[in-house]
């Protein structure tokens, strides 16, 4: 049953997204930043960790994700740093996923010959 709560909440994370292109007539880099906030949202309100909870990869792995980790990272750190621990939180906790983005990104520009 979890399967098929993750796909059913990670299908309807994707849904949205394909409406903000389809039919908002939104771009790639807006659509995007606007799921980043919202999971950063839900995180804020503390509505976020319970999906997780509930479906799983469903929530993880879609970029709403994120956003959620940007915040829970930055009040985790603001709670045993204070106000610089909002700062190093964020890079903490999204430091690998940041990192390994890069790198393979410049790995495919090897590769692949990119246009533009």
């Amino acid at each position: 049953m979890q399967f098929l709560w993750a796909f059913l909440v990670g299908g309807a994370i994707c849904v949205i997204g394909q409406l903000m292109f389809d039919v908002a007539k939104l771009t790639p880099g807006h659509t995007m930043s606007l799921l980043v906030v919202a999971g950063a949202v839900a995180d804020g309100l503390g509505l976020y960790d319970p999906l997780v909870k509930f479906a799983g990869a469903g929530a993880t792995v879609p970029i709403t994700s994120f956003g959620n980790s940007l915040v829970h990272g930055a009040l985790s750190e603001l709670e045993r740093d204070g106000i610089m621990g909002v700062i190093t939180g964020i890079f903490e906790v999204t430091s690998g996923g940041i990192s390994s983005a890069i790198i393979f990104s410049f790995l495919a520009a090897l590769v692949f010959r990119p246009k533009g």
